[in-house]
Order: structure tokens, then C-alpha cells, then sequence
């Protein structure tokens, strides 16, 4: 970690602890007026949980997203836990634990989702060149730009799924043609 990140870390750290605990007798009270739908009731239960969405966070980190937006998602699903609990009619006594479970699943499944967007990333540039190096060994073989028939025959993909790339291939070498010619045009 370098200085910047314990900076931060540390920032969001004082952030999460900034709000001391609060007696049950104050979250008892937090939690009526959240039932009531006070905003500024659900907002400081959300200011006295920053702790230990922060912990939760903390737990969460080197899984491939940063512990600032881990907070940062941990926060909104405090928000919607305190909701929930206390329209569920919860016990002051329970709601810190509550908090904790719900910010873990939450940032769980956030992990997860940012897991399989990096998969399908990865399988599409996999893709991506191994239809760029069919394509240029068809065009060799063929004397001619294949067909999207053709390519799907020999990568044994669906039409659809070559025509996809093939445009998205397009439109990247398209852009990447004006790019240079936009140099050219400066030299």
C-alpha cells in the first residue's frame, strides 16, 4: 500500500469514526422515528454504523476493488438495512449485527458482479484476437475478406456472435485510423 492509500484509508477511517456509540435508548428512539419515515433519524443511525461498515469494508478489501468504494457501497446498504430493520419492528440491541450482515452480503455480491464483468472482459478480448487471427489467416487462404458465414463456420461460433465483434472490430480500427491520421495531420 503506498502513502497515498493509508492517506485515504486513514481519511475514511476518521470519516467511519467520527460518530461515538449511541446508548439503546438512542438507537430505540433512531429506530421509531425511521418507522415514521425521518429521514434525519435514518441518516445518523447511518453516521453511528460508518464503523462497522468501515470494518466490513476493511474485511472485504484485496478481492479486487478498492476499500474506498467498498465504503462507499457498504454505505448505501446501511442505509437500506436500517430501513429495513426497523420496519421489521427490530431491537436496538440487534441492529449493529444486523448492519454488519447485510453491508457483508451486500459488498459479497458486489465483489462477485465485479469478478464476472472481469471474466466476460477477459473472454471477449480472448475472442476479440482469436477472431482478428482467423480472419487474417482466412483473408490469406481466401485471397479475400471472409464472410461472416465463413468465420462462424471456422470458429464455430453463431453468425450473430461474429457479426457482434466483427462491427465492434470495425468501429475500434475505424477510430484508431482517425487517430493516426489526425497525428499525420499535425506532423
Amino acid at each position: 500500500m503506498t502513502h497515498v492509500d493509508n492517506t485515504d484509508l486513514d481519511s475514511l477511517a476518521a470519516q467511519a469514526r467520527a460518530f461515538g456509540p449511541l446508548s439503546a435508548a438512542e438507537v430505540e428512539a433512531l429506530l421509531t422515528r425511521v418507522r415514521a419515515r425521518d429521514d434525519p433519524a435514518s441518516h445518523r443511525l447511518v453516521e453511528h454504523h460508518l464503523d462497522a461498515v468501515f470494518d466490513v469494508a476493511l474485511a472485504h478489501r484485496d478481492q479486487g476493488i478498492d476499500v474506498g468504494d467498498l465504503y462507499q457501497e457498504g454505505t448505501l446498504a446501511a442505509l437500506v438495512a436500517i430501513s429495513e430493520y426497523a420496519n421489521r419492528g427490530g431491537a436496538a440491541a440487534g441492529l449493529r449485527g444486523f448492519v454488519s450482515r447485510v453491508v457483508s452480503a451486500h459488498l459479497e455480491d458486489a465483489i462477485q458482479a465485479e469478478v464476472i464483468e472481469r471474466e466476460t472482459e477477459a473472454a471477449f478480448v480472448r475472442d476479440t484476437e482469436r477472431y482478428e487471427a482467423v480472419e487474417v489467416q482466412m483473408r490469406h487462404e481466401l485471397g479475400r475478406s471472409p464472410t461472416p458465414l465463413e468465420l462462424a463456420a471456422v470458429l464455430e461460433w453463431p453468425q450473430e456472435r461474429v457479426e457482434v465483434i466483427g462491427e465492434i472490430l470495425a468501429e475500434a480500427r475505424g477510430m484508431h485510423d482517425s487517430e493516426i491520421l489526425t497525428y499525420l495531420d499535425d506532423a
